[in-house]
């Protein structure tokens, strides 16, 4: 099996057509760029390389592995891009949106964190669940839930966040718990205006695709943070994100009523402007902010 960086090597060749240019950018000698292009060769049992005194000319088999070995080169190069700089100074403005729960759990302080890492830098964080217009609107990064269609950004995977149905131990002893996702038509169902699927429905697993639930009450709100204080006072029974009430369900604050049936589960996503490689301090900060989440990934 040939060595990734010797089709890296093969790529530079084809490209410069000269050994010695190659061995130069790379710090080696002519004879070890000629040796590995030849082993390389031995390994894949072709010629890749017609060779005469005065040029380097790819045979039919070079020309095809060229094509797979540049995107190989591509991709390093772009690896090793991302990561340049990593100890330079970083300065500006960066502007970024990301959702009420997730900017109070954790990236308020992350984002805060951020910037006494590197002085120079300001950031302008608005907290709000709405889907901002990144470009008409300037900012540089949002963080979001759910899925991006727009081909014009660029949306890197952080974590997926499970969501969960619960209510106050006082609302089941006056109301009783639902047994099945189907019993919540009977109960005071709050609900969350800024739902993909709409407040009043409800996901849940079913037999060859999730099922949805319509339910009913007397509380919709497009905060979570009123859904949770809502569901803590005994008030109703509310369908929310798992990190937001992770806590109150480990003190027994919260039950959750239907912990391996509820289908809602959705990701959350670093999202910017569509660029080949994003300025350095994008990419700190989407690594610094992923890495927040993922330190404590077990709340979602």
């Amino acid at each position: 099996m040939p060595k990734t960086d010797d089709l890296v090597l093969f790529a530079q060749v084809a490209e410069y057509g000269s050994f010695s240019k190659v061995a130069e950018i790379n710090s080696l000698t002519n004879s070890v760029v000629s040796k590995r292009i030849k082993k390389l060769e031995e390994s894949l049992g072709v010629q890749l390389l017609y060779r005469t005194t005065r040029k380097l000319t790819l045979t039919d088999a070079g020309r095809t592995l060229y094509q797979g070995a540049k995107t190989v080169k591509q991709a390093a190069d772009e690896a090793f891009d991302a990561v340049s700089g990593f100890g330079e100074a970083i300065s500006g403005h960066i502007k970024i949106s990301v959702p009420t729960i997730s900017g109070e759990l954790l990236l308020a302080e992350a984002v805060a964190e951020f910037c006494s890492q590197y002085p120079g830098l300001t950031i302008d964080m608005s907290l709000e669940n709405r889907f901002v217009d990144l470009i008409d609107e300037g900012f540089d990064l949002v963080i979001r839930t759910g899925y991006l269609e727009d081909s014009s950004l660029i949306a890197r995977h952080i974590l997926d966040s499970q969501w969960v149905v619960c209510a106050a131990p006082g609302y089941i002893a006056r109301h009783g718990r639902p047994q099945q996702p189907n019993d919540l038509k009977a109960h005071n169902c709050l609900q969350y205006a800024y739902q993909t699927t709409g407040a009043s429905d409800w996901e849940f697993k079913g037999e060859g695709k999730n099922q949805m639930i319509k339910v009913s009450g007397n509380l919709s709100t497009d905060n979570p943070i009123a859904l949770r204080k809502g569901a803590l006072g005994g008030h109703g029974i509310a369908y929310v994100p798992r990190c937001l009430v992770y806590q109150d369900i480990t003190r027994g604050d919260l039950i959750d009523l239907f912990p391996d049936q509820v289908g809602k589960r959705l990701g959350i996503y670093a999202v910017y402007p569509f660029t080949r490689q994003p300025p350095k301090k994008i990419r700190l900060l989407i690594e610094h902010i992923r890495q927040k989440y993922l330190d404590i990934r077990h709340c979602f």
